[in-house]
C-alpha cells in the first residue's frame, strides 16, 4: 500500500475553514462585523499575521469586506447574487411579486416542515423568542415593528431547519420584504382585522413546530402564504381601480374647464 505524504496544515487555512463554516451555518450573518485582529487572534490563540492573512483571502473570495474607517463585515454574498437583479426586476415591473409570493408558498411549506422535524431545543427557545416579539408588538397603531418581527420569525424558522441552502435563500428574500421592493406591507397590515389573522397564522405555524408536526407546519405556511397572495391580488385590483377613477376624475375636469 503506498501512502500520501501528510502535510502540515498552515494556520490561516484552518482559520478560512473555520470563518467559511460559521458563515455558511449562518452563525456569523450577513452585515455581522468580526471581531478585531488583536481580539479575533486571541480567541482562536494564534497570531496576527495568521488572522490577517486568513481574513484577506476571505475578503477576495467575497466573503467579507474591509469597509472605509475600519472594521470588516461578512457580506451577503449569496443574497447580493440572487436578490440584487430580482430588487431591479420587481421595481420596474410589479406584478412580478405575484410569482414571488408563488415561490414562498413552496420555499415556507418545506422550510417549515424541516424545522417541526429538526428544531433543536436551543431552536425552540429562539422561536418562542421571536413569536412573542410578534404579540407584544401585535396591535400597536404603528404596524412596521409587528412587521419587522414577522420577517425575524421566518429566518429563525429557517435557522431552525437546519438546511443551509434554505437559510440562505429565506434570508435573501426577507431583505425585499424589508426594504418593500416586492409589495408595500400595508397590504398585509393596513387593517386590525387583518392583523389579527396573520397573528393567527403565525400563531398556527409556530404551535405546529413546537409540536414536532411536520404536516401541520408545512400546511399552515403554506395557507399563510395563501393568504398573503391573495391580499396582494386584491391590494393590486383595488389600486387599478383607483388609477381608473382618478383618470376619469381628470378626463372630467377637463371638459367642465373646457365648457
Amino acid at each position: 500500500m503506498t501512502f500520501s505524504k501528510v502535510k502540515q496544515e498552515r494556520l490561516s487555512d484552518a482559520i478560512v475553514r473555520q470563518l467559511e463554516s460559521l458563515i455558511l451555518k449562518g452563525v456569523l450573518q450577513p452585515g455581522e462585523r468580526l471581531p478585531p485582529e488583536r481580539e479575533l487572534a486571541a480567541q482562536l490563540e494564534v497570531s496576527r499575521p495568521s488572522v490577517r492573512e486568513a481574513l484577506q483571502r476571505l475578503e477576495a473570495s467575497g466573503l467579507v469586506e474591509t469597509r472605509h474607517g475600519g472594521g470588516t463585515y461578512v457580506r451577503n454574498a449569496f443574497a447580493a447574487a440572487l436578490t440584487d437583479p430580482l430588487t431591479d426586476l420587481f421595481q420596474r415591473h410589479p406584478e412580478a411579486a405575484a410569482d414571488f409570493v408563488e415561490f414562498r408558498h413552496t420555499l415556507d411549506g418545506a422550510v417549515a416542515y424541516y424545522a417541526a422535524l429538526r428544531a433543536t431545543e436551543t431552536d425552540r427557545e429562539i422561536l418562542t423568542q421571536r413569536f412573542r416579539a410578534i404579540e407584544r408588538a401585535h396591535g400597536k397603531e404603528d404596524f412596521a415593528e409587528e412587521a419587522n418581527h414577522d420577517a425575524d420569525f421566518h429566518v429563525a424558522i429557517a435557522e431552525a431547519s437546519h438546511n443551509i441552502v434554505l437559510l440562505h435563500v429565506v434570508r435573501s428574500m426577507l431583505d425585499l420584504l424589508r426594504k418593500d421592493v416586492v409589495f408595500n406591507r400595508t397590504l398585509l397590515y393596513a387593517h386590525k382585522d387583518a392583523r389579527d389573522l396573520l397573528m393567527q397564522q403565525h400563531r398556527d405555524i409556530y404551535q405546529h413546530i413546537m409540536s414536532g408536526d411536520a404536516e401541520g407546519a408545512r400546511a399552515a405556511a403554506e395557507a399563510h402564504m395563501c393568504h398573503v397572495g391573495e391580499a396582494l391580488r386584491a391590494g393590486h385590483l383595488s389600486e387599478a381601480r383607483a388609477d381608473v377613477s382618478r383618470l376619469r376624475l381628470a378626463r372630467w375636469s377637463a371638459g367642465e374647464r373646457a365648457g
